[in-house]
């Protein structure tokens, strides 16, 4: 019994010894990271507000860390494509992810098969930025309001088409909810990302589109789109002028697109939290914050636990919503 005793005590002090040295190697890790180049994917293609974002933080934490951090624009299957890469990534933090509210929010309500699990694959480090998505209209569309707009494409059927970014993505869902609430008669056309979207609603191809305020709001500013409603409950301080849609008389209508920087599941947490650190003080510089404001969004920076909050609740509030208005991929 004694000696059992001993063989315990001992196992206890190596164990302890051991874990003290497995945790002062992951702070030697983290407080060398990044040695080396990091990746940063995102599952969208250039152009669009997922891809501003990512590439203001790539910037950020380069210049911070004295180290390259690449962009690789992984679009497809709305944003599932990317995001399944990153979810095979190797834990080490020298992979880093820009979700959104598709690929953490409402992909697991839309697909059968994401090839990646949201919650089990990844570590959230912070969330980076929310921005409202606004209704716009090519400026030879003779509308002016919402109610002008409805008005417009019940009595022109063969011009009540509105662009989307992609299938399943959020600007896609927010035109469904849109179409749902206002009961028009719309059909989708499906683009690879914001700005091929965009593009054909400016040549006249399409006559409207709501897209991420991000994508939209300089060719707003330059008269390229009109915009009518932006989707958020509060206007944006970029567009003071341009009312709500439920102000336009789309009662209820809430959506908000956010962003959010996670790394590989497994990842040491010594690294998880220096990562968390650095996002959030490049966040709070007055510069970047000056930056995203002027692209119509607002920088949000969290802990990692509001963040992992933040995909809970969305997983289940978009699941609802997919399931209630019955959409499927297309």
């Amino acid at each position: 019994m004694k000696f059992d005793s001993h063989k315990k005590l001992l196992g206890a002090a190596v164990l302890g010894v051991s874990l003290a040295a497995s945790g002062m190697a992951a702070a030697q890790d983290a407080g060398a990271y990044p040695t080396k180049p990091v990746t940063l994917i995102v599952s969208f293609p250039p152009g669009g507000s997922s891809d501003f974002f990512t590439r203001l933080v790539a910037n950020g934490l380069s210049k911070k860390w004295g180290q390259p951090v690449v962009v690789e624009n992984r679009p497809g299957a709305g944003g599932n494509i990317g995001a399944q890469l990153a979810a095979r990534a190797a834990p080490d933090g020298y992979t880093l992810y820009m979700s959104s509210i598709n690929t953490h929010g409402i992909n697991p309500g839309l697909y059968q098969n994401l090839g990646y699990e949201p919650v089990k694959d990844f570590a959230p480090i912070s969330r980076i930025a929310t921005v409202a998505n606004v209704l716009v209209v090519n400026p030879s569309v003779p509308v002016k309001t919402v109610p002008e707009l409805l008005a417009y494409v019940k009595a022109n059927p063969d011009k009540a088409f509105y662009a989307s970014s992609g299938s399943g993505t959020s600007p896609h869902l927010s035109s469904e909810l849109f179409k749902r609430l206002t009961g028009s008669n719309l059909t989708h056309v499906a683009y690879k990302g914001s700005n091929a979207a965009l593009t054909d609603v400016m040549a006249g191809m399409v006559p409207m589109a709501i897209d991420n305020l991000p994508a939209a709001i300089a060719n707003i500013k330059a008269g390229k789109l009109r915009a009518l409603a932006v989707t958020s409950p509060q206007r944006s301080s970029e567009l003071p002028d341009v009312p709500t849609l439920d102000e336009s008389g789309v009662k209820g209508y809430d959506v908000t697109s956010w962003w959010g920087l996670f790394t590989r599941a497994g990842t040491p947490p010594a690294i998880v939290q220096k990562l968390n650190r650095d996002v959030v003080e490049l966040l709070n510089e007055p510069q970047v914050r000056a930056t995203i404001a002027t692209q119509g969004a607002v920088a949000a920076p969290s802990t990692p636990e509001q963040l992992a909050q933040l995909v809970d609740s969305e997983i289940s509030r978009w699941g609802q919503v997919i399931k209630d208005a019955k959409i499927t991929t297309e």
